[in-house]
This record gives C-alpha cells, sequence and structure tokens, in this order.
C-alpha cells in the first residue's frame, strides 16, 4: 500500500505536525489502496507561513520568468501524463481511457492555454486616450487558498494553481481527501519543474477541519473553491470575517433543449452520453433533457436505448466504458435519488436502482433515464452527480426556456436546433454562464462559470488570470 503522509511545504515534503492517517479507497474493488494524513490547522499555518514569504520575490518577478516557469511545468506534467491518468483512475475511478485522453489532458490543455493567455495579457495600460495621466496596474492579490474536488482532479487543480502562478500569487492547495494522490503528483511535478519554495504548497485535510481554517485564515488573502453549492455557502461565511476574495465553481443542473427542427437522433444520443459521461460526475453535465413534445416519445425511446448499451466495467481496463461513482457515499446519495425519482411518478425508461449485472462489489451504478419527469421532481432540481438523465417534454419555445431556467443553478445549457435564428434567441434567454450549441465543443481559454448559485468568478483564459489578480488606478502617472 502507498503511504504518501507528508506534505509538501516550502519547497520540501514534511510530516504532518499530528498524524491522522487515512485510508484512499479504489472506488472499483472498494479496497484501500494507498494511506494520507489529514493536515491540521498547524500544518495550514506553516504553509501560509511559507506561501507570504515566498510572495514577496515572487509577486515581483517578470512576466518572461513565470512564463519560462510554466513552460517547464507543461514539460514534466507531459512527462508524467501516463502516471497522472493512473492515479486519477484509481483514486476516483475513471475508465484509463478517459482518465488518460480527457481527465489527465485537461491539466496539461490549461497550463499550454495559460501560457498563451499569460504572454497575451496586460498587466498595464493607461486608462484611455482621453485620460493617459490615469494608469490601471494588475497586481497578485497575495497569498492564494485553493480546494478542489474529486470529479475532474487535475482539471480543476490546474485552472486555480496555474493562473494564480502566472499572475504573482503564491498558494496552499488543499485537494479533495478522496481523490489525492493525483494532487500529491501533481506537487512532485511542481517539484521538478523548479518552482520556489513556498510558492506552490500542498497540505491535505477535510473541509471541517483545513477547508474552514483556510477560508478563515488572516494570512490568506484569496479563496478559490469548486465543489458543492452547501460548502461553497460554507467557504463564503468562513471568509467574511477577514473580508477575503472568493471565487466559486459549485453545482449545477444543467438543461438540454431538444428542439424538433434538430437532427434529434443524434442530438438525443448524444445528450444522453454527455450526461452518463465520467459517471455522471460533472458539474456541467446536462442532466435534464427537455423535448418538444412532437418528437418526445422518439427521444425516449432513443436516451433509454443509449442508456442500455451504455458499458459499464472496470476502469483499469481499456474502453469506452463508464466506472464506478466515485465513493461510498456517492453511490448511497445516487441510489436514494433514483428510489425518490420511482416515489414522485416519473416513468422509470432505462436503468434504476442497484448496481449493473455481474457486479457485487464496487460502486457502480446503472446508468438509468426517467420520463415524464416534471420539474418539481428532486431528480429535476437537485443535483444527482450519478448518470441518471430526467426528460421533460415542452410545447413551445418560451415554456422550454422558462423549464430550463427554473433552476436555482446557472452553469451551463445545451440547445438543439436546426434555426440559426432561434439558436442564437434562445441562447441569449438561457441564464447560464456557458451555452452550448449542436455539440459543438467548449474552445481553450474559454471562461469556465456559472450564474446563481452556480458559483462566483470564471476560471480559464484571461479571465481565469484575472481572478487573481488586485486593480490599482495611478492618477498623475504621467
Amino acid at each position: 500500500m502507498l503511504q504518501r503522509k507528508d506534505f509538501y511545504i516550502d519547497g520540501r515534503w514534511v510530516a504532518p505536525s499530528t498524524a491522522r492517517d487515512l485510508e484512499v479507497v479504489n472506488p472499483a474493488d472498494e479496497q484501500a489502496f494507498a494511506v494520507i494524513s489529514l493536515g491540521s490547522e498547524a500544518d495550514l499555518d506553516k504553509a501560509v507561513a511559507a506561501a507570504r514569504a515566498a510572495f514577496e520575490s515572487w509577486s515581483v518577478t517578470a512576466r518572461e520568468e513565470r512564463v519560462d516557469l510554466l513552460e517547464r511545468l507543461a514539460a514534466e506534467y507531459k512527462n508524467r501524463l501516463d502516471d497522472m491518468a493512473k492515479a486519477i483512475s484509481q483514486e476516483m475511478g475513471a475508465p484509463m481511457r478517459l482518465a488518460t485522453e480527457q481527465q489527465a489532458a485537461a491539466g496539461l490543455g490549461h497550463i499550454k492555454a495559460f501560457i498563451r493567455a499569460l504572454k497575451n495579457f496586460t498587466f498595464e495600460h493607461a486608462l484611455d486616450e482621453r485620460n493617459p495621466q490615469e494608469y490601471i496596474i494588475y497586481e497578485p492579490i497575495g497569498v492564494c487558498g485553493l480546494i478542489t474536488p474529486w470529479n475532474w482532479p487535475m482539471n480543476q487543480v490546474a485552472l486555480k494553481v496555474v493562473p494564480a502562478l502566472a499572475a504573482g500569487c503564491t498558494v496552499v492547495l488543499k485537494p479533495s481527501e478522496v481523490a489525492p494522490m493525483s494532487s500529491m503528483l501533481f506537487a512532485e511535478i511542481v517539484d521538478a519543474a523548479g518552482v520556489p519554495a513556498g510558492v506552490f504548497n500542498l497540505v491535505n485535510g477535510d473541509g471541517p477541519t483545513v477547508g474552514e481554517a483556510m477560508s478563515r485564515h488572516p494570512g490568506i488573502d484569496m479563496m478559490s473553491f469548486t465543489g458543492s453549492t452547501r460548502a461553497g455557502t460554507a467557504v463564503m461565511k468562513a471568509a467574511a470575517d477577514t473580508v477575503k476574495r472568493v471565487t466559486l465553481e459549485l453545482g449545477g443542473k444543467s438543461p438540454n433543449i431538444v428542439f424538433a427542427d434538430s437532427d434529434v437522433p443524434q442530438a438525443v444520443a448524444r445528450g444522453a452520453a454527455q450526461c452518463f459521461q465520467n459517471t455522471g460526475q460533472s458539474c456541467n453535465a446536462p442532466s435534464r433533457m427537455l423535448v418538444e413534445r412532437s418528437i418526445y416519445d422518439e427521444a425516449v425511446t432513443i436516451a433509454s436505448e443509449q442508456a442500455a448499451n451504455c458499458k459499464v466495467g472496470d476502469p483499469a481496463m481499456d474502453g469506452e466504458h463508464i466506472g464506478p461513482l466515485s465513493s461510498a457515499v456517492q453511490f448511497e446519495k445516487v441510489q436514494a435519488l433514483i428510489e425518490a425519482g420511482i416515489k414522485e411518478g416519473a416513468r422509470l425508461a432505462a436503468g434504476g436502482p442497484g448496481r449493473p449485472e455481474g457486479f457485487n462489489r464496487g460502486f457502480y451504478v446503472r446508468p438509468t433515464v426517467f420520463a415524464d419527469v416534471s420539474n418539481d421532481m428532486r431528480i429535476a432540481r437537485e443535483e444527482i452527480f450519478g448518470p441518471v438523465l430526467a426528460m421533460i417534454p415542452f410545447d413551445t419555445e418560451e415554456e422550454a426556456v422558462a423549464i430550463a431556467n427554473d433552476t436555482p443553478y446557472g452553469l451551463s445549457a445545451y440547445v438543439q436546433t436546426g434555426d440559426r435564428e432561434r439558436l442564437r434567441r434562445v441562447s441569449r434567454q438561457l441564464r447560464a454562464g456557458m451555452v452550448q450549441v449542436n455539440g459543438t465543443g467548449r474552445a481553450s481559454g474559454s471562461p469556465f462559470g456559472g450564474y446563481k448559485q452556480s458559483g462566483l468568478g470564471r476560471e480559464g483564459g484571461k479571465w481565469g488570470i484575472e481572478d487573481f489578480l488586485e486593480v490599482k488606478a495611478v492618477s498623475g502617472w504621467e
């Protein structure tokens, strides 16, 4: 069993102040494969002190120096890409193909995108042509506390650590204790890339201990959190006493509107597959499919066939299958919500409770489709975070938009239509931070984030760097 009990603080691996062992469980077989230590406030204090000391010099480095460092980081990450994919697969159950081609690859893709953004970022400029004497300067905000989730671990670590370093900030990272191994590997990569001591620090721990202590720590100037809306509100409340900046990327219940003038078989099959990808454990998953009534029955049949044909298998094996959910807690949550859908009267069109046939251990679930869902049911309002699709009929464009926006969330939305004017009209009306149309993928460096209870701020590209900067106006510069 792997023993990874140390933390990365001030450029070296150090033992925790107090030993609090935690086993890391492989969700495919429910067996522990590694042991980490959960940190304490004393460990956090050491990491914050290191980050504050390093900020003095790192915050005034030249852009070229930071670009060089990130390029070395990208090279080291690329060298460890296979190791990263294996770590992600073991800790949270992503099948190896997904772990390699999407999960681990996302981290490298973000590093490269931030390098491009950093090279083109304007840190200083005159206010405008009429006011050349008013000078605007963007400066790093300071020490940043970063809390990342288990579902796309390297995607989120890269979206926080890299822009913070690009901006000139120093960081303390607390990855999810459910999936910490990829972040421990990332710390090794950081070390190999020659990141100066104290600029990057990692302390493992749980939310109520280390997470809360980070949020209220007077030595941390900013908190960036990705996770559930419930936990995000706790971060904001804990951060309020020190009036630190907080950015949040939280939950979603993303609508996928399918109009009759779209390529219905392709649109529905694609939407169901997107919902089931990563075993449904994506905050931007299109988990509510809103279908125009004239094609509704056809769509239910197509989505049900997609669920029936969605293979579930061992994440260690190659293939296009989905793996288990990340943990026993997540398994029980998804099972409870599937049962709630049945009790509330939704029509179970595919899947259902329990493990798929052939599995008697591991946190595997059946890809599930509910038809005839009303938007006030729990399965339409709560973020299930599993491969569960809720299908809702609509009659008019106006009704579709109303149902889509009738949610406390506003992360992503999806639109399927062959009408270009409708595409643009509906996209403008949807209260979501991101809209994807007719299967179009998101561009590298595009802003990621949402409206309402889906969060605050945007990650990715120049927007990601801006989140870690203060704006200073200097009068009389000329």
